[in-house]
């Protein structure tokens, strides 16, 4: 029999999960994979993505391993620990997209909309922490703020509601958790996916031209931004 330690995660960018298969023979091999812990948690800054996993098979092959417990089947497995740590830390990074798509899970939004509660969203979470939410820039257009990847996905609909929320209603289980995982995996996931939802209890019921009211305010960030051009960068 052969023992694999397993370190386990998910990629979200590529849709699967991620496996370091290590062998566990001497104490040096449990020494080495002490150490590989430590070395992704570090990296993850204390916080830990993943799972661990000690599994008898008959030999040193992943497939005994599947023959063992299929829980593992469809796993990619990894060949390196850097490559591991590198898949976990993109991942650990979101964009606009991510929150938007979240957010589309619960509230039915125009275009218009999504931008403002995603940019206020934003706000918020850089006033109660001092740390950015997600890495899109954010600019200043005539209707106010508008974040870089939501604007690319999401201004083919103009004024019309997105269409992606009708097929989030019917698909309503299956999406918003993956979703708001997706949130969760990220970096002070937890406090992230908080702070978002404090602030779509605020704001989510509001019209998308009251929401234009709030960040038109004189002396907020759009009004010292905008130059009466589109895509003056509003900064932190």
């Amino acid at each position: 029999m052969v023992r694999h330690f397993i370190i386990m995660s998910d990629s979200y960018s590529e849709h699967t999960r991620i496996a370091l298969d290590i062998l566990e023979k001497t104490q040096d091999d449990v020494n080495y994979i002490t150490d590989i812990v430590l070395k992704i948690k570090k990296a993850c800054k204390g916080e830990a993505p993943f799972s661990t996993h000690s599994i008898c098979a008959d030999t040193e092959e992943w497939e005994s391993v599947l023959k063992v417990d299929p829980y593992f089947k469809d796993v990619k497995v990894i060949d390196s620990v850097e490559e591991f740590i590198a898949k976990i830390m993109k991942d650990r990074i979101i964009r606009g997209f991510d929150v938007a798509r979240y957010i589309l899970t619960k509230i039915s939004c125009s275009h218009l909309k999504l931008e403002k509660l995603c940019y206020l969203c934003y706000a918020d979470y850089l006033c109660k922490t001092g740390n950015r939410l997600f890495e899109d820039k954010i600019y200043a257009f005539r209707h106010g703020p508008v974040v870089e990847t939501v604007y690319e996905k999401y201004k083919k609909y103009g004024d019309l509601r997105i269409g992606e929320r009708e097929e989030i209603i019917e698909k309503q289980e299956r999406l918003e958790l993956p979703r708001e995982s997706r949130i969760l995996f990220s970096e002070k996931g937890i406090e992230k996916v908080h702070s978002i939802n404090e602030t779509l209890s605020k704001y989510g019921d509001l019209s998308a031209w009251k929401l234009v009211e709030i960040t038109h305010k004189e002396d907020t960030p759009w009004a010292h931004s905008y130059s009466g051009e589109n895509y003056d960068e509003i900064s932190d």
